[in-house]
């Protein structure tokens, strides 16, 4: 079976161009049907299902990555910090399993996607992938009783799925000319954030947008870079000094790939090229060539999709998510008795 293909942003989604203008009844038209969606699982005239125990979901309003895996990341390691065992769903995008497939650091991306793979190896919790994220959720209890928490990595639209917490990250950036899909980005509009209960921002937000947020809780999100390690050899780590001399390249096939080459750049490291590829998009030998004594820079999410063996020039970034815990403590606080 093929790998599910990925999706291109189109750059007219960025403005309220007239190619947005001509798709704009078709995304009015869209809204209007997930709307109706949405009430019919909230009036139960769609049938959802609640499990055993206390869900958070984790997403965002719009189509592309707003920073969703470094927020599941730091909620899982939050939680523990906090006495409880979560466990992490995933819709497993990108990848071929549909039915409910447990997911190990050593898992195939072109079987359970990327992003699974990344946050298996980053969490160290039990994840388990499919397209039904309740029966997903029950599998996962079952092979590990010891879950007391589920965290679901982009599954606000999941609505079989009941849930008793939303997070919601914000990027301006992937938020586009806020129109609905196919006239712009927005899977739902701003109004639908209402009922979140916490959002994080990606950062800075302008106050355009912030005056058409409904008045919730923020948490500002910053995303540190660690240290760069060889990708055929993780335990060999660097500083961004060490490239100063080398001719350097970059490629990133996340949401937003201009972010990833403008940290590079922060941290002093002057590209020679950038390359933004569509996001989840799988990585061939061709893409990972570069002259040889050159060096070629990579994030995570592309690191765990690079064939075997790994070129020995090709370096990976880390990044962790700084929020501060405290923004938990009103959305933790009702789960404790769920």
């Amino acid at each position: 079976m093929a790998a599910t293909s990925v999706l291109r942003r189109p750059n007219w989604w960025r403005t309220r161009s007239w190619l947005a203008v001509l798709w704009l009844p078709v995304g009015l038209l869209f809204q209007a049907i997930s709307s109706l969606r949405r009430l019919a699982f909230h009036k139960h005239w769609l049938a959802s299902r609640k499990l055993g125990v206390p869900v958070i979901v984790v997403g965002n309003i719009a189509v592309g990555g707003s920073g969703k895996t470094p927020v599941v990341i730091w909620l899982c390691a939050a939680l523990r910090r906090r006495g409880w065992h979560p466990g992490i769903l995933s819709r497993g995008y990108g990848g071929t399993a549909r039915i409910p497939t447990a997911v190990t650091p050593e898992s195939s991306p072109t079987t359970v996607g990327d992003e699974p793979v990344l946050l298996a190896r980053r969490t160290g919790c039990p994840l388990w992938i499919g397209s039904d994220r309740a029966a997903v959720g029950a599998a996962l209890l079952a092979a590990h009783p010891e879950v007391n928490i589920l965290v679901t990595d982009d599954g606000l639209q999941h609505y079989r799925l009941q849930r008793d917490a939303e997070i919601v990250v914000l990027d301006e950036a992937i938020l586009g000319n806020l129109w609905p899909m196919p006239a712009g980005p927005l899977r739902e509009p701003p109004a639908r954030l209402a009922n979140a209960s916490l959002l994080i921002d990606n950062g800075p937000l302008s106050p355009a947008l912030l005056a058409r947020l409904p008045p919730l809780r923020h948490a500002a999100m910053q995303l540190e870079p660690g240290r760069f390690y060889r990708l055929a050899n993780q335990a060999e780590t660097c500083t961004a000094a060490a490239f100063g001399a080398q001719t350097t390249h970059a490629i990133a096939g996340i949401g937003h790939p201009e972010r990833f080459f403008e940290t590079l750049r922060t941290l002093g490291i002057t590209l020679a090229s950038s390359r933004g590829l569509p996001d989840h998009h799988a990585l061939t030998t061709a893409d990972l060539s570069v002259p040889a004594g050159e060096v070629l820079l990579l994030t995570e999410k592309d690191a765990v999709k690079c064939p075997s063996p790994a070129p020995d020039n090709v370096w990976v970034l880390p990044v962790e998510a700084r929020i501060d815990d405290a923004a938990l403590d009103d959305l933790l606080e009702p789960l404790h008795g769920s």
